[in-house]
């Protein structure tokens, strides 16, 4: 929201999230933000391991792939100016991609990158040049409770 108020151009990759209508789409279209300065694209297949997730962990694993080839390509183009990332640590955390391909694309960023989710590597954090921890302490996953509309998507 920072850069957008700023004029700054924002893409935003989903590496976990799929094609559903999350409250960060909702928001921006109700902000009429246009498609051109920020750009969300829901990438994964949804929750990875957890709440009947029935989707094969394969599956998965090439929808991260193909999402970190289009963060490639999207580097490489130099049309944002920040470029989110968004739950790419739990990707690799989940071995759905490997940390030395996230590093190779950070090399070649112009952009500012924002890696989110939790259990960044420790590599992540070494070459990051401002790391924020939010740390999970309880979570009604951990009792089997369903996603909820407005906290986890």
């Amino acid at each position: 929201m920072r850069a957008l108020g700023h004029d700054k151009r924002v893409l935003m990759i989903q590496f976990i999230k799929s094609g559903q209508i999350s409250g960060e789409h909702k928001l921006i279209e109700r902000l009429k933000i246009e498609n051109l300065r920020f750009k969300i694209i829901p990438a994964g297949k949804g929750f990875v391991k957890i709440l009947g997730d029935k989707i094969f962990f394969s599956a998965h694993k090439k929808a991260a792939q193909k999402a970190l080839r289009l963060a490639d390509r999207e580097v490489k183009s130099k049309k944002w100016d920040l470029i989110i990332l968004d739950e790419i640590n739990v990707a690799v955390n989940l071995k759905l991609i490997k940390t030395s391909d996230v590093l190779k694309i950070l090399r070649r960023a112009s952009a500012d990158i924002i890696l989110t989710g939790r259990s960044a590597p420790k590599i992540f954090i070494q070459k990051a040049d401002l790391v924020t921890e939010m740390k999970e302490i309880k979570h009604p996953f951990q009792k089997g409770a369903a996603a909820k509309i407005g906290i986890e998507f």
